[in-house]
């Protein structure tokens, strides 16, 4: 599965529990500049997106989901801890509907 992280400055170990679910190749966009991600496309094999909200604004969140809704890409928004990208990737897959981060069940 191919997956396009979008967000923070370092997901090293993002990319390491994306691994053990299974992605065979990730590729990483910073979002640092607003309108670097708002131009460029998303590359054509992704399968599934996930944004780190809390490094996004709201223009290139908003942009990013309509853009994954058009072409059915999965889409997984999580804080930038592992823990709750993991959840989050499990409750959008249905990989292991007990496990939840104690922030998210905060939030729910």
């Amino acid at each position: 599965m191919q997956i396009l992280v979008i967000g923070a400055d370092d997901i090293t170990s993002i990319k390491a529990v994306l691994s053990n679910l299974g992605a065979k190749d990730i590729k990483h966009w910073d979002a640092r500049n607003e309108n670097r991600v708002n131009k460029k496309p998303i590359p054509k094999n992704t399968e599934c997106i996930v944004m780190l909200t809390s490094f996004l604004n709201h223009n290139t969140m908003k942009k990013i989901k309509s853009e994954a809704k058009k072409r059915k890409i999965a889409l997984v928004c999580a804080k930038r801890s592992v823990s709750c990208v993991y959840a989050e990737y499990c409750k959008v897959f249905g990989l292991d509907k007990d496990f939840s981060c104690k922030v998210c069940k905060k939030l729910q």
